[in-house]
């Protein structure tokens, strides 16, 4: 006794089917986080081009929304505490292009005028200018910082653990950085300066430009292909059975 053909394509049609089922799932999510980042890179774009309000006065801080606030362009008076500066590695940024190659941004906390305390991105130093001894001229004094609100970075899975003894992070996050300068509290957002840049240019600020990679289309016409592809196997895998099981049958063999 032998069983039925169609019993013998159930599992694999019910594979191919959850196979095509995921690859669509997939190429979908990838449709929907490239709408995404289309609103997220619009969003930037418009708050990068407004022009700089004042720096949220520290009442408000708890109140702000990084969904909302950041890459907000803001301007304020502060003055720098340089023997605090942190120095996080680097080796670019896709929102500063003309930032390449293994550096520094210096963070260094700003005293505002109500006594309150923010951490300043000041810019990029090259490898070489790493200590503050060979740019003396960039340690300015008061000065108005005219800059963009952001957030700290989640470090990633792999990103090392700040050196404090070292004076050196790898993440961008003001609330460590600054703890461990001992100006705890600050404000729970940094400023990535814009301007004015120091003399002697180092560090070097700079504006930042909403050039976030969008490969999103690419990869939702990569998933959809393989579902294609995989509808494609499957039924030449079930016309060739068929064709066996065709050429098997017992009307079809010759006459003994």
């Amino acid at each position: 006794m032998t069983a039925s053909p169609r019993r013998g394509i159930i599992v694999p049609t019910v594979l191919a089917l959850l196979g095509v089922a995921v690859l669509v799932a997939l190429g979908t999510w990838q449709v929907e986080r490239k709408a995404w980042k289309e609103g997220l890179i619009a969003a930037i774009e418009e708050r990068l081009a407004a022009a700089p309000v004042p720096l949220p006065a520290r009442p408000q801080w708890a109140s702000l929304d990084p969904a909302k606030d950041e890459f907000r362009r803001v301007v304020f008076a502060a003055t720098f505490l340089h023997d605090r500066e942190a120095l996080v590695y680097t080796t670019g940024s896709s929102l500063r292009p003309d930032v390449a190659g293994v550096g520094y941004w210096v963070f260094t906390p700003a005293r505002l005028g109500d006594g309150s305390l923010v951490m300043v991105d000041r810019g990029f130093v090259p490898e070489g200018r790493r200590d503050p001894a060979t740019r003396t001229e960039g340690q300015v004094g008061a000065t108005e910082v005219v800059g963009v609100l952001r957030w700290p970075e989640p470090p990633g899975l792999f990103t090392p653990a700040g050196d404090p003894k070292a004076n050196l992070w790898f993440s961008r996050d003001p609330t460590a950085i600054a703890a461990a300068k001992s100006v705890d509290p600050v404000a729970p957002f940094y400023v990535e300066q814009e301007g004015p840049v120091p003399p002697g240019g180092q560090p070097r600020p700079g504006k930042l430009k909403a050039s976030l990679p969008n490969n999103h289309l690419g990869y939702a016409i990569t998933w959809y292909g393989l579902a294609v592809v995989l509808v494609a196997v499957f039924a030449a895998w079930l016309k060739s059975r068929r064709s066996v099981a065709g050429a098997a049958a017992p009307g079809d063999r010759p006459a003994a």
